[in-house]
């Protein structure tokens, strides 16, 4: 058993929580935060994991938003608070030793936990190795001893480096093979296990870094700046290939949301605005109250869509995914046609209904569309020119044009009379850039300048790009 921690500690821990969640942007209310509260009161202190799942049950409302909040949980609810004496027990003494061990010297220690680690992943033991990761941070994870103030702190990255962990999978699979309850498993099932063993324990370890850092800077600081940001808040410009994947894999959610946003604006837009003399004159039958308001209908009809994307490497994520959402909501509209280009325009459309994979879009675009010219840099004047000249016709009045693109024009002419000449012709035109306007004015960015021709937002993730089109697109 664990004494709990005095109401007032609690209550700054909780309200610490939320409040470095909401600034993840996770839609946490009053509501929730008093479930939450309510939560700590039933299950107590006495075990940190219930604790752990009760009060994400009551502040989260997807699975999605569950790993941002385990690792900002770690912070202001760490080993120790709610832990059972068994599992936060003070580690063994760790003998010094100032300095690592050179090329083919022995290091007596690292060797130890490996030991005690390789046994700890055979036997699936997460309170051993949940040990085991603050005794690893605490000998090899230290920086910064004795400088500055300030500049002290704790890596996981190098603490696991000088373990290696993952090269203990031969070792944990022989121990494997030699229990009675694998006999039946092949090499491959079991090598998955140990991997995935061994992924939790790096987990672990990047956890206590972060607690160990924020008791030294402050659970607030690090939540806001080593806490990774929910998928939908993923900055296009900067996502990794495991990110861009797990962006992908929230296109059809996605879509289904807005899909059913733009139905909801259809319906009330199809009732139309109030006729005043139509409503006064039944009134007339009420003795001039007007009981039963009188409208003039609209039947509209579904807009057409134009999307023209930059496909070059810098922005080809934020291209490629908002690709895949305009084709899942390809129903929201008469018709959809979309344009790629580098420094020439070609049309892709059929690309999008090829059913591929879809994480090689923007490669199979640019291997099988002539996107190109004698240079692979972008030049957005040379292809809106193109456009303007060659696939205007597939813009007209009921045609909504959305751009996607950092605007970045190598120093080239921007051409604006060719973007001109798409918004005269458009019912409306969006530039969606995947820069924060601050970045606009810098370098070869023309940003600015087509700002003064058309609509440009800022649009650096998947929740703003979705609450652009629920916003901006017609109906």
């Amino acid at each position: 058993m664990t004494t709990p921690p005095p109401e007032a500690d609690t209550a700054a821990r909780l309200t610490g929580l939320v409040r470095a969640l909401r600034g993840h942007g996770l839609p946490i209310g009053p509501a929730e935060t008093v479930d939450a509260a309510a939560v700590l009161d039933v299950l107590g202190f006495t075990d940190r994991e219930p604790m752990r799942a009760g009060l994400a049950a009551a502040l989260l409302r997807s699975q999605s938003q569950r790993a941002v909040f385990d690792a900002t949980f770690d912070l202001f609810f760490p080993l120790g608070v709610g832990t059972p004496e068994a599992v936060r027990a003070d580690p063994p003494p760790i003998p010094d030793d100032p300095e690592p061990p050179r090329f083919g010297r022995p290091d007596p220690l690292r060797d130890q936990l490996r030991d005690r680690l390789a046994a700890a992943l055979a036997a699936d033991d997460r309170a051993a190795q949940a040990r085991l990761a603050g005794e690893v941070l605490e000998a090899f994870g230290r920086y910064g001893v004795g400088s500055s103030p300030g500049s002290d702190g704790w890596s996981a990255q190098q603490a696991l480096s000088r373990l290696a962990p993952d090269t203990l999978l031969a070792r944990v699979l022989a121990a494997l093979r030699e229990g009675q309850n694998t006999r039946d498993l092949s090499d491959r099932v079991l090598a998955d296990e140990i991997r995935r063993r061994i992924r939790d324990f790096r987990a672990m370890a990047a956890g206590e870094a972060r607690r160990r850092v924020a008791e030294l800077r402050g659970p607030e600081r690090i939540a806001e700046r080593a806490v990774a940001p929910t998928t939908d808040l993923v900055d296009f410009l900067y996502a990794g290939r495991t990110q861009l994947a797990e962006l992908r894999r929230t296109v059809h959610p996605l879509a289904r949301k807005l899909a059913t946003r733009l139905a909801a604006r259809r319906r009330r837009a199809a009732r139309g605005e109030i006729d005043l003399r139509r409503t006064l004159r039944r009134s007339l039958t009420t003795g001039g109250v007007p009981l039963r308001p009188a409208y003039r209908l609209r039947r509209p009809a579904r807009p057409e869509l134009v999307l023209l994307c930059d496909v070059s490497g810098s922005v080809a994520g934020f291209a490629d995914f908002t690709m895949l959402l305009v084709q899942a909501m390809s129903e929201q509209f008469s018709k959809v046609r979309v344009f790629a280009f580098v420094n020439r325009t070609a049309e892709v459309t059929g690309l999008l209904r090829g059913g591929d994979d879809p994480a090689r879009l923007a490669a199979r675009i640019l291997a099988e569309a002539k996107v190109t010219g004698y240079h692979g840099n972008s030049d957005y004047g040379a292809a809106l020119g193109e456009f303007a000249e060659r696939h205007l016709d597939a813009v007209g009045p009921r045609t909504c044009v959305l751009v996607l693109g950092d605007a970045r024009n190598n120093q080239r002419d921007p051409n604006l009379d060719a973007l001109r000449r798409i918004a005269g012709r458009a019912r409306r035109v969006f530039w969606l850039n995947p820069e924060q306007p601050s970045l606009w004015p810098t370098g070869d960015s023309a940003a600015l300048a087509y700002a003064g021709v058309v609509e440009m937002h800022s649009c650096r993730n998947a929740r703003r790009l979705g609450e652009l089109i629920a916003r901006l697109l017609p109906v």
